[in-house]
C-alpha cells in the first residue's frame, strides 16, 4: 500500500525562526569544502590536522568577536543545551564542597536550565526561581530577595525564547557579584538580533547556539571568563582547553564561525528591517482580529518576536490551521512541543489559563518578506474566525 501524498500549499511562510533558522548561503559555502577536503582531526599534527585546526581557530575568533570576547575564552559544544549544562554543572562541580550550595535562575528560563537545576536539587543543591512581572521582565528587587550568602551562581537568559523580552542583565549581574555569586546568561535568542558585549553585560558565562543564527545544527559555544574555574562536563581528550573532551565537529564549527560573522553584521545594523516586518505583522493581527493581545513587554524585546493570545481559540488548533495555509508558527519552545502543557513562561507572568492555552509565537528572520507578512495578516481573520465558530457550543433548539 502506497503512502498517502501530502498536498502542500504553493506558498509557504516560515515564522518559527526562534525554533531554528535556515542555513545562510554563505554558511553553506563555507562548510562544503571543509566537508569535502578538510577532513582531518584538528588534534593531529600533520597537515590535514592543521588545516582542520585552522578552521576551528578561525571560527573561534569569529564567535569571540560576535560577543566582544577573547578567542581562548570560547568553548565549543554541541549546542545551547550543552553550553547551559556545562555552565551550571561546571560551576557547581567546581564549588568548594560543603560551602556555597545555592543556585538562582529566573522562572522563565529554557528547560536546559530549569531541568538541570532540578537534577542538582536532587543532589543536595538548593535552588530558587525568581518570578517575573506581568511584562515578562525580572525585577532586580526580586533577584535581590532570592540571593543569599550561599549563592554560587545566578542564571538569567538574555532574551526569552517564547516572548522575546530582554532582561536587564548588566544590572542583575552586578547585583549577583555584590553577593559573591557568578552570573551566567543564555544568549541563544539574542545573538544576531542584538549587539552583544560580555564586558558591558558584566557576566561570567554566556551560552550560544549556531542554528539560532542561520548556522548549522549540532554546534554551540560557551563563553567562560578568563580565570574562572569550571569542571568539564565530559572527560576524555584535552580538547577545548580540557573543558569539553571529544573530537571537534570541524565542519559545524566552521559554519558557526561564518554564521557569527553574518550575525555580527546584522546585529550591528540594529535589525530594523526585521523589527519593521514584526511590527507590521503584529499591528495587522491586532487590528484585524478582535480578542487579541500581545504577551510580554512590547518595547524591551528582540526585534523579530511577537507572542499573541487569541481569545476563544486553542493554540494547537490555530497552529495546525495555519500550517494547512502554508504558515509555520509555534506555540512556544520547540523543545517542549507535544507536551500539551501550558507555557511555563506565560504562567510565570501570571497569565490566566485561557491566555496560556491560546497563544502563538511568531518569530521572523532570514527570507521573510513584506508580501509574506501581508498574506499572513490577510488570512488571520478568516482562520481565527472559523476556529471560533467551531469552538462555540451548539445552540439548543427553542432556547
Amino acid at each position: 500500500m502506497r503512502a498517502p501524498v501530502v498536498r502542500s500549499p504553493e506558498v509557504r511562510t516560515y515564522l518559527d525562526h526562534n525554533a531554528t533558522t535556515p542555513l545562510a548561503p554563505a554558511v553553506l559555502e563555507t562548510m562544503i569544502p571543509v566537508l569535502r577536503e578538510q577532513f582531518g582531526n584538528a588534534s593531529s599534527v600533520h597537515v590535514f590536522g592543521q588545516m582542520a585546526k585552522a578552521q576551528v581557530d578561525g571560527a573561534r575568533a569569529a564567535v569571540a568577536d560576535l560577543i566582544g570576547a577573547r578567542p581562548q575564552e570560547i568553548v565549543f559544544a554541541s549546542g545551547g543545551t550543552e553550553a547551559d549544562n556545562l555552565a551550571i554543572r561546571g560551576v557547581a562541580e567546581a564549588a568548594a564542597p560543603g560551602r556555597k550550595r545555592h543556585i538562582v535562575a529566573s522562572a522563565i528560563e529554557h528547560e536546559a536550565v530549569l531541568k538541570t537545576l532540578k537534577v542538582l536539587n536532587r543532589h543536595g543543591w538548593k535552588t530558587s526561581l525568581v518570578p517575573v512581572a506581568e511584562n515578562g521582565i525580572v525585577a532586580p528587587d526580586a533577584l535581590e530577595a532570592a540571593l543569599t550568602d550561599e549563592t554560587v551562581l545566578v542564571s538569567v537568559m538574555h532574551a526569552n525564547n517564547e516572548i522575546g523580552t530582554v532582561q536587564p542583565i548588566a544590572e542583575l549581574a552586578a547585583m549577583a557579584h555584590r553577593r559573591g555569586a557568578l552570573f551566567h546568561t543564555d544568549a541563544v535568542q539574542s545573538a544576531g538580533k542584538l549587539p552583544l558585549a560580555v564586558d558591558e553585560l558584566g557576566v561570567d558565562l554566556l551560552s550560544l547556539s549556531a542554528h539560532k543564527l542561520n548556522g548549522p545544527k549540532g554546534v554551540g559555544a560557551l563563553w567562560v571568563r578568563r580565570g574562572l574555574r569550571l569542571v568539564a562536563g565530559q572527560t576524555g581528550g584535552g580538547q577545548e582547553r580540557n573543558r569539553r573532551a571529544g573530537t571537534e565537529n570541524v565542519p559545524g564549527i566552521a559554519g558557526f564561525g561564518a554564521a557569527a560573522r553574518l550575525a555580527a553584521e546584522a546585529a550591528g545594523a540594529g535589525r530594523t528591517d526585521i523589527a519593521a516586518l514584526r511590527d507590521r505583522l503584529e499591528t495587522g493581527i491586532l487590528d484585524g482580529v478582535p480578542g487579541t493581545v500581545v504577551n510580554g513587554d512590547r518595547e524591551r524585546r528582540v526585534p523579530n518576536t511577537t507572542n499573541i493570545s487569541f481569545e476563544g481559540v486553542e493554540a494547537e488548533s490555530l497552529l495546525i490551521a495555519l500550517d494547512l495555509e502554508g504558515v509555520a508558527v509555534s506555540t512556544g519552545s520547540a523543545c517542549s512541543s507535544g507536551t500539551l502543557e501550558p507555557s511555563h513562561v506565560l504562567q510565570a507572568m501570571g497569565c490566566p489559563p485561557h491566555r496560556t492555552q491560546s497563544s502563538i509565537r511568531f518569530s521572523l528572520g532570514l527570507g521573510n518578506t513584506t508580501g509574506q507578512i501581508d498574506r499572513v495578516v490577510e488570512i488571520m481573520p478568516r482562520v481565527v474566525g472559523k476556529l471560533r465558530t467551531l469552538a462555540r457550543p451548539p445552540q439548543t433548539v427553542g432556547a
